[in-house]
């Protein structure tokens, strides 16, 4: 049996791409859920990188 591999991006270094396309994303006032969709990433990534690059994310209404 294979040790725990996991095929989840878990815990991924973030890539200069990914960084900008967050911006990006972000600029355009897109929700937390579609950036992180778009990004293949957990929504709790994605608002931490955010939190850590200081933008301002949209909530769901």
């Amino acid at each position: 049996m294979a040790s725990g591999e996991k095929f989840e991006r878990h815990r991924q270094p973030w890539r200069q791409d990914e960084i900008s396309k967050l911006h990006q994303l972000a600029g355009k006032g897109m929700s937390l859920r579609a950036i992180a969709k778009a990004l293949t990433r957990t929504e709790e990534s994605v608002k931490d990188r955010a939190k850590a690059d200081r933008l301002k994310i949209t909530k769901m209404r």
